[in-house]
């Protein structure tokens, strides 16, 4: 059965540190690209960072360049997003999304909720 499965949400203050966690299972994640989304109160769902299959190459989203980190351990068939410096805006669901370039077949999450907030 293929799954995604994100934790590590919560509500932390301003300035502090969060690591999600996106544990796959029924295929690799060595053969996809990972990428996470949020989707914050009233907003559109928005990419902030991708992890391409092919070796280490990671994009990110401007609003969160230099705070985020994606990365994966493809031993443990999971994914990261390690969030530095969270400000109140990256209040949001953050979901794991697992895309594959030949077949172009998408997996989704069900996303975790990250509050900023003091």
């Amino acid at each position: 059965q293929v799954q995604l499965v994100e934790s590590g949400g919560g509500l932390v203050q301003p300035g502090k540190s969060l690591r999600l966690s996106c544990a796959a299972s029924g295929f690799k994640i060595s053969t996809h690209d990972i990428n996470w989304y949020r989707q914050g109160p009233g907003k559109e769902r928005e990419v902030v960072a991708t992890m391409y299959r092919v070796g280490t190459i990671t994009a990110y989203a401007d609003s969160v360049k230099g705070r985020f980190t994606v990365s994966r351990d493809t031993a443990k068939n999971t994914a990261y997003l390690q969030m530095n410096s969270l400000k109140p805006e990256d209040t949001a669901v953050y979901y794991c999304n697992a895309h594959h370039y030949d077949t172009r077949v998408n997996y989704w999450g069900k996303g975790t909720l990250v509050t900023v907030s003091s």
